[in-house]
């Protein structure tokens, strides 16, 4: 083909498609909901876009009313899921599926975004080995490109740029990012390590001197990239918006600096309903416009072609969890190869909708009501994980358990990030730092200070009571690893772990732990409280958030209960089974009390999806309130719920709780 042959082909290629008249789209800042549909295009494809038709897209966004639409552009394995002129299409595309998208979302004003992979990039490695980011070892990853080479420009700006204007996207969801990314060993990393540190040899492990420089460097190199690329693009189309997924989640749990325009993440696995816990309460502190994504599938572990999609009801319990923290909500799935959404997901997809929508009004943006707040270590986790970023795995298990054990023990509770404690702490009439095995100074004093002004602290773990040893008027014991049980209503909670032995002196002590099944003796003390200036301490000198993470044991849960009472009375108390989870939040005025039934929840991938939810209750409220309120109601729906108010304190009762109820005091 001569080149005047060309010219005409790339110019088709490039030519923006056309779209209809549009109804305005929302700025993700204020969608609610919306759903994300990635394929990862390959050069085994055998039919792209076949099935897809208008039809089917203006169907479902008639039925669904989704604010936007995220659909594949290029996955992780590289190549682009449209017929492009600047990077390698995918095989056998039959039609254009982000132009039959893009029709049909502005005819129904919703946005339009794609997902796209970002530093995971298989075939650009392959095309461009010098791409790749280097192991330790010196080899290639066969996914991971290096920050530091050209790859940004020369093939992933150009790729988004092209889609962008080919499409008029709304945005971009930028996937294998932050816990793709991996430590550099590259020739240009290294020279550039060496030259800002002065350290000759690559550390290459944590045993290895400048091994914690070696990861802040590497981490700051990712920052340099990710803003790069964002503010290329909003150079490139102002209006854009752009998230890097899971930037700015516990995965990344840094202040949000970076030009991003909203913060999102995928969660899936095992007990998804635990994972959503924190993750919300985290979004919801960042300030920044947040949504978090539900695989509408499961994976069965033991094998990844096993996959199982969600009824509705499952869908609904996990959607409960992140709109009771103020949070937008996404379902994610899978289309066929080839772009064929089945009616019956489209239905589970239209029920999930209405539930959300009718608690959008008390559900988006709203705001926390301080009560409980739980320390999210950024410190533990970048010096004692070994990673540059997360997911973490069961590093974050103390404050996960933590967040799990307070909320079935009827506590509104909210996560505090590091970066924020020190600017926040004083809203909280409880604060609580789980048992982070390396919390570090600056927590420790603001903390100290906290207490000292008035504040009430519950202490987890021997590393942490260790590192408050000047504060604690007890003497502490060498920390080992203890069989070790606390007594519950019932029966003993197995609390077994790294236990520092104590002596508590005039300290008084809440609870005791024993070395076996026998309360009757040998019994030593397991938490205490005391003074500190204005304020108090309760301890507990063990492991309490990483075993309630692996066990959820209800002793467990007992024994946190009697810790937090010794030193905090809630403005809120609910008698209601273990399964209510209760969150209180605010919004234009109104006080928001977010209900939610966590019967069932998965848990296991022998019992991956869920379609039955039982109604949980009865649920007595008690609620310290300002004022009066002048009209009560259960939403959705805005029926009047009674009760009886005296001293400050409304009192009243719901038979039971089907999924989510709000009940709102205006």
């Amino acid at each position: 083909m001569t080149r005047r042959q060309f010219a005409p082909l790339v110019s088709s290629l490039l030519a923006p498609v056309p779209v209809p008249a549009q109804k305005r789209r929302l700025r993700r800042e204020d969608c609610y909901f919306g759903l994300h549909f990635d394929l990862h295009p390959n050069d085994k494809d055998k039919a792209l876009g076949r099935d897809l038709t208008s039809e089917m897209a203006n169907g479902l966004l008639e039925r669904v009313k989704p604010d936007y639409i995220q659909y594949d552009c290029k996955g992780h394995i590289g190549y682009m899921g449209y017929q492009s002129a600047v990077s390698t299409p995918a095989s056998n595309i039959v039609k254009d599926s982000l132009a039959i998208w893009r029709k049909a979302t502005a005819e129904h004003g919703a946005g339009l975004y794609i997902h796209f992979s970002g530093v995971w990039d298989t075939l650009a490695i392959q095309q461009h080995p010098e791409w790749a980011s280097v192991r330790a070892d010196g080899s290639k990853d066969p996914d991971a490109t290096s920050t530091f080479s050209p790859y940004v420009d020369q093939r992933m700006l150009p790729q988004l740029k092209e889609a962008i204007e080919k499409y008029d996207l709304d945005g971009a969801w930028v996937d294998g990012e932050c816990w793709a990314v991996r430590p550099d060993y590259s020739k240009t990393a290294a020279e550039a390590f060496r030259a800002s540190s002065g350290i000759a040899e690559l550390p290459k492990g944590p045993g290895d001197p400048g091994w914690q420089e070696f990861l802040d460097f590497q981490r700051a190199a990712f920052r340099r990239y990710l803003k790069h690329y964002v503010d290329e693009l909003h150079r490139f189309r102002p209006t854009i918006q752009v998230a890097s997924n899971w930037l700015y989640s516990t995965y990344v749990p840094e202040r949000p600096e970076l030009p991003v325009d909203f913060i999102s993440g995928d969660y899936l696995g095992n007990a998804s309903i635990s994972r959503a816990r924190l993750e919300s309460r985290y979004l919801s502190a960042t300030g920044k416009p947040w949504d978090l994504m539900a695989w509408g599938f499961q994976h069965n572990p033991a094998s990844d072609t096993v996959v199982s999609h969600k009824p509705a009801v499952q869908l609904e319990q996990e959607a409960a969890v992140v709109l009771a923290q103020g949070g937008g909500f996404q379902i994610y799935y899978q289309p066929t190869r080839a772009g064929w959404i089945d009616e019956r997901n489209v239905g589970v997809m239209e029920r999930v909708s209405r539930f959300c929508r009718e608690r959008q009004e008390v559900s988006h943006k709203t705001e926390a009501v301080p009560g409980i707040g739980v320390v999210f270590s950024t410190h533990s986790l970048y010096t004692a994980a070994n990673k540059m970023f997360g997911g973490w795995g069961a590093h974050t298990n103390p404050a996960r358990g933590m967040v799990d054990a307070l909320a079935a023990a009827h506590y509104s509770v909210d996560v505090i990030p590091e970066w924020k404690l020190a600017e926040s702490a004083r809203q909280y009439r409880l604060i609580v730092l789980p048992d982070w095995p390396a919390t570090g100074a600056q927590v420790k004093d603001t903390l100290a200070r906290y207490v000292r002004d008035g504040g009430s602290l519950l202490l987890v773990g021997a590393g942490n009571a260790a590192l408050f040893s000047a504060e604690l008027p007890v003497r502490l014991g060498q920390a080992s690893k203890q069989e070790a049980f606390v007594t519950g209503s019932e029966v003993f909670g197995n609390v077994s772990g790294l236990w520092a032995d104590v002596e508590p002196g005039e300290t008084k002590v809440i609870a005791q732990r024993f070395p076996t099944f026998d309360a009757r003796r040998d019994g030593v003390p397991a938490a205490t409280v005391s003074a500190l200036g204005a304020g108090r301490i309760a301890a507990i000198y063990g492991p309490l958030g990483a075993v309630y993470a692996a066990t959820h044991a209800p002793p467990t849960r007992e024994f946190l209960r009697q810790a937090v009472s010794a030193i905090y009375k809630p403005d809120l108390e609910l008698k209601a089974p273990p399964v209510i989870e209760a969150t209180l939040r605010r919004k234009d005025g109104v006080t928001l009390l977010h209900l939610l039934n966590t019967s069932q929840m998965q848990v296991a991938a022998d019992y991956g999806t869920v379609d039955h939810i039982p109604p949980a209750g009865p649920v007595t409220i008690l609620l310290r309130l300002d004022r009066r309120p002048a009209r009560v109601t259960v939403e959705p729906g805005g029926r009047v719920l009674s009760g009886a108010w005296a001293n400050g304190l409304w009192l009243g009762a719901l038979d039971r709780v089907e999924i989510h109820t709000v009940v709102a005091f205006r």
